[in-house]
């Protein structure tokens, strides 16, 4: 007799059976998300290693700035049961800070410096969370909270530069661009019978 259980619902039994579980999504037959309990995360994480999800794949932010929250996303993978498992949590965007998961998944440490360096998201137990990684001298709000404005920090931290469309040739040849400009001239003209 076979088992007919999908990797999906059996990962769904194994964690609502011991979790409350606030939203349950099955993207497709690979990928399952639990929404928990920030509370909740570190013994999920911890079930989820023992039984079998032994990679971190990946650990990111979204910004809910509408609702005031960022939301935690850890991916997990098996490779036994060919399932990637995301465990999602909510939040405060003004008090951002979650215990780390570096005694579950030592490879998180450079996913939480990422996740601090480009929302602000503390992640207390990593010595390292706050060593910036990517964003070398970095001095404004991280760069992918929603509130952040591009244009204001490009206006704030460089010169205002007025580009032209003329361009010289300083090697003396002919230019190539007269002559392609002339080649669309004459495809145009050929296009419209010359009344262009």
């Amino acid at each position: 007799m076979t088992n007919s259980m999908s990797n999906t619902e059996f990962v769904t039994n194994l964690v609502e059976n011991q979790y409350k579980v606030l939203k349950t999504e099955v993207l497709d037959q690979y990928q399952i998300a639990f929404e928990v309990k920030k509370e909740d995360v570190h013994s999920i994480l911890s079930l989820l290693k023992t039984s079998g999800w032994i990679q971190l794949s990946y650990l990111s932010a979204v910004d809910w700035i509408k609702d005031n929250e960022f939301e935690v996303v850890y991916i997990v993978f098996n490779w036994d049961k060919a399932v990637h498992i995301q465990i999602r949590t909510r939040l405060d965007r003004e008090s951002a800070s979650i215990n780390s998961v570096l005694p579950i998944y030592p490879g998180c440490k450079y996913y939480e410096r990422e996740a601090h360096e480009f929302f602000g998201i503390k992640f207390p137990g990593n010595p390292d969370y706050e060593k910036q990684l990517i964003l070398e001298n970095w001095d404004d709000i991280p760069p992918l909270r929603k509130d952040f404005d591009p244009r204001q920090y490009s206006d704030k931290k460089f010169s205002h530069m007025e580009y032209k469309n003329d361009f010289v040739n300083k090697d003396g040849k002919v230019s190539k661009q007269e002559a392609r400009e002339k080649r669309f001239s004459d495809a145009d003209k050929l296009r419209t019978g010359g009344k262009k």
